[in-house]
């Protein structure tokens, strides 16, 4: 097998490169607007009640229609998920692996048509897209491998006339709640990372963004999955979410979302159920409020670009956004003067052609959530730029930035999930990192210097689960920058790290006497 690397990204400098993507769009097109059932236990189901995805950035546009899980079709879904558990929790390890190395070949033959419907139904641009469809690829390789490493268990010591082993063995029915902006690469890496580790999966995207899920896992059928493995079955989190979580066969949650639903998830997980024999466990991402850090000796145009792509790049709505930026007084005025030089030469509008950086933002209710943002920002600081929204033809919000904020003051503190940025001013490098701190999320942070104290001040003292040094807080790659923060932002469960298929997994030591 070949060693483990990164899915390299697509250069669409090149004209292949923007003809195959355009072919990508040709490809999705074509079902753009059809009926997408259920799949559970292998069988197709189709409801009256739908789930209706409409691209972002053509609010008109329909996606697709999606069945819809009742809690009757969800509560079929969890026995048959805990029926092919038994089956599936024997299958040897390297089997479950080649299913997701045959799912990964499988999707980067097809990854350009990927692209296109992250674009149409996420409202990514062309980067973007590729970028997270290389990030799934990456789950994908990454997790096979990561369970060929532990099938055998680990190391124990024995006596004389005494075997000992320690094994790892696979949990039970999953459940997969993802989010809608990673709606393919945090969707694929949760539902493998529980399946290759020999659980059954109960997969409930996001409702904004189904059709990409339910593409997904047409990729792991054709890749060998038994029926069963893992079940499609998109609804309303008060219907079906809920009803998930507090089922006593329910044996482990993992979720990607808001920290409200978060600490709802953990609430209501906790409460033991009627015949519920195990504690469940739960993997929880919960968001960010992330702050790049600009000493006075620094690179301050690397400074500039840095919190400029960190704030902006898929509108601001990723949980490791840079939303913040903390500025030593010394230079304060010189970065923000280019941040400002910056954002105003970022373009927005419909993410069908490679001439834009920054597309809509998700649907209705996220624009309307984050324009109610722009008088407090006007009260609580100084507007630079931006500040403008326009929803009649899809959910576009210019880059906005402001300045002079407390630390305190809401926009500095609140996630916001959009194309907003604060700037706050500090005194001193130390003064930065406590402003850095005093938020409740831990997610990711940046510090750019070029004083070698400062950085290994900051490797101790800044709290965040992903700390990069003199480059944006945005991009963990899988393998390379293992992705999960403190307080919070979540169980800090590490996605794609050495570590995290443990967590879907528990010990078994048996000893023999010989």
């Amino acid at each position: 097998m070949l060693p483990y690397k990164h899915e390299p990204f697509t250069d669409f400098s090149k004209e292949e490169n923007k003809k195959a993507i355009k072919e990508g769009y040709k490809i999705v097109d074509a079902y753009l607007g059809q009926d997408f059932p259920l799949i559970v236990g292998g069988e197709r189901i189709t409801t009256e009640s739908k789930i209706v995805s409409y691209n972002p950035a053509k609010k008109e546009q329909v996606i697709g229609k999606v069945s819809k899980a009742s809690q009757e079709i969800a509560e079929k879904a969890l026995k048959i998920a805990d029926e092919t558990f038994n089956t599936w929790k024997k299958v040897k390890p390297e089997v479950r692996a080649d299913v997701l190395f045959k799912a990964a070949a499988i999707i980067r033959r097809r990854k350009f048509e990927f692209s296109a419907l992250l674009s149409r139904e996420a409202g990514k641009t062309w980067v973007e897209a590729d970028v997270e469809v290389a990030e799934g690829i990456d789950f994908l390789e990454y997790y096979g491998r990561q369970m060929l490493r532990l099938k055998d268990g680990q190391p124990v010591e024995s006596r004389p006339g005494e075997y000992n082993r320690y094994d790892y063995i696979p949990l039970g029915v999953s459940v997969v709640i993802s989010p809608w902006n990673f709606p393919f690469a945090i969707m694929a890496g949760t539902t493998v990372a529980a399946m290759v580790a020999g659980n059954t999966v109960l997969l409930k995207p996001a409702s904004t963004t189904p059709v990409v899920a339910y593409k997904f896992v047409e990729v792991l059928e054709e890749a060998g999955m038994p029926a069963g493995v893992v079940n499609f079955i998109p609804g309303s989190g008060a219907e079906i979410g809920d009803f998930l979580v507090e089922h006593p066969r329910t044996r482990l949650i993992s979720f990607t979302g808001s920290r409200d639903v978060g600490l709802g998830i953990v609430e209501k997980s906790a409460k033991l159920a009627e015949k519920q024999i195990w504690i469940k466990r739960t993997i929880l991402e919960m968001g960010g409020k992330d702050t790049i850090v600009v000493d006075k000796e620094a690179d301050l145009e690397l400074a500039a670009q840095s919190i400029v792509r960190s704030a902006f790049g898929f509108s601001g709505q990723k949980c490791s956004a840079g939303s913040r930026a903390v500025i030593v007084e010394d230079v304060y005025d010189q970065v923000l003067a280019r941040v400002k030089e910056l954002t105003e030469e970022l373009s927005v509008g419909v993410p069908d052609e490679d001439e834009h950086y920054v597309g809509p933002v998700i649907d209705g209710s996220a624009f309307k959530k984050i324009m109610g943002y722009m008088p407090v920002g006007n009260e609580e600081g100084r507007l630079i730029t931006g500040g403008e929204g326009d929803d009649s033809k899809g959910f576009f919000i210019k880059p906005t930035v402001f300045a002079d904020l407390s630390p305190t003051a809401r926009i500095m503190q609140e996630e916001i999930f959009g194309p907003i940025l604060g700037v706050c001013k500090a005194k001193d490098f130390d003064e930065a990192i406590e402003i850095a701190n005093n938020t409740e999320y831990g997610l990711t942070g940046a510090v750019i210097t070029n004083n070698r104290m400062n950085i290994e001040k900051a490797r101790e003292d800044f709290h965040v689960g992903n700390l990069y040094f003199n480059r944006g807080c945005t991009g963990a790659i899988v393998g390379y920058q293992p992705f999960g923060g403190f307080n919070m932002s979540g169980t800090d469960s590490k996605a794609g790290g050495p570590d995290y298929i443990q967590l879907h997994m528990q010990a078994k030591t048996t000893s023999e006497m010989l």
